[in-house]
């Protein structure tokens, strides 16, 4: 009997709650611990998901895949159609929730492949409907001189930290490597932040 492997996906603008809420679901559809599950931030139309990728590579004839909906899998009908052939050519069985598309020992039968089509057709048209509502939003927002985005940061955001090591920064005694490891983030950070506060080497007192 093959192994059964979870995959589970939410998109970047979702919480890592629902991630767990995947797993505890997978695990009731027969994964056995999370290092089974395959998971990641992705958006469900996106060709190059890494995780999902790895778990197409390693499985072998035998094998089940497990997802709690197909929107999870994917919202494209041309990226379910590869999938589709990815289980009948690699003889593995796809669970989606209740739904099971069994291919270890023969092809998929019309009905099920039809039905799969038609789950993977509504998830298309509801990202695409969401996505328009999302843009008429943004465009109504912008007509009423409304800001769309993240907030600009100014010098006042930054972080009392940066202010406090700059002066050794400015007197050579901490390096630009050091300064960002000390702030936890990366050089570009740092050199963005110098760049918005401008200041003068002797600004600042030790």
């Amino acid at each position: 009997m093959g192994k059964i492997y979870g995959y589970a996906r939410c998109s970047t603008n979702e919480s890592k709650q629902d991630i767990s809420r995947q797993k505890r679901d997978l695990k009731a559809l027969g994964v056995r611990d999370d290092k089974s599950i395959y998971y990641e931030y992705a958006s469900g139309t996106k060709d190059d998901r890494v995780e999902l990728q790895k778990l197409l590579e390693i499985i072998r004839p035998g094998d089940s895949i497990a997802a709690t909906e197909v929107s999870r899998l994917t919202r494209s009908t041309k990226h379910l159609c590869e999938l589709l052939k990815t289980v009948q050519e690699r003889k593995i069985q796809l669970i989606i929730g209740s739904f099971v598309v069994d291919c270890r020992n023969e092809d998929i039968d019309p009905m099920t492949k039809g039905m799969l089509m038609m789950w993977s057709v509504f998830a298309e048209m509801e990202r695409d409907i969401i996505s328009q509502r999302v843009k008429s939003g943004m465009e109504n927002a912008r007509s009423k001189g409304k800001h769309i985005g993240r907030p600009s940061l100014t010098s006042v955001d930054l972080p009392p930290r940066f202010f406090q090591k700059y002066q050794l920064y400015a007197d050579g005694k901490l390096n630009i490597s050091d300064f960002s490891r000390i702030m936890g983030c990366s050089r570009t950070t740092i050199y963005k932040y110098i760049r918005m506060v401008n200041l003068p080497k002797n600004s600042l007192q030790k």
